[in-house]
């Protein structure tokens, strides 16, 4: 039988994690998807905090958020703000943990924009 959507999400979560690893020097940009909403997040694994998180939920970022049409303008604002507040704290390099998701819609437009604001991953 055919799995659902959710447990091969969750499938495929598992194996990126056990391939993948943020450090100190290079903290894992996680990306988490609901219908509504984006969030990212970056991780230290190796002391297992989160360092700082940046959703499109955040009072912050309203005012950029009023003049998106769609959800995928939304995760490039958030691409933005997660890649400039990493900066701010002095992180350049990064993991990208898509967290499942398949590489597309809003996971790429968050992910392409925190490129083009100055992340490397």
């Amino acid at each position: 039988m055919a799995n659902s959507k959710i447990e091969a999400r969750q499938r495929r979560k598992a194996s990126i994690r056990k391939r993948i690893s943020g450090t100190p020097e290079r903290p894992r940009l996680t990306v988490f998807r609901s219908n509504k909403h984006i969030y990212a997040q970056i991780v230290d694994d190796a002391t297992a905090r989160s360092v700082l998180t940046v959703s499109d939920l955040q009072k912050g970022l309203s005012e950029e958020l009023q003049s998106c049409e769609s959800k995928v303008d939304r995760a490039k604002v958030v691409g933005r703000a997660v890649a400039k507040a990493c900066l701010d704290q002095g992180i350049t390099k990064v993991v990208f943990d898509r967290n499942g998701y398949l590489y597309h819609g809003r996971v790429s437009a968050l992910a392409d924009a925190a490129r083009e604001a100055g992340l490397d991953f």
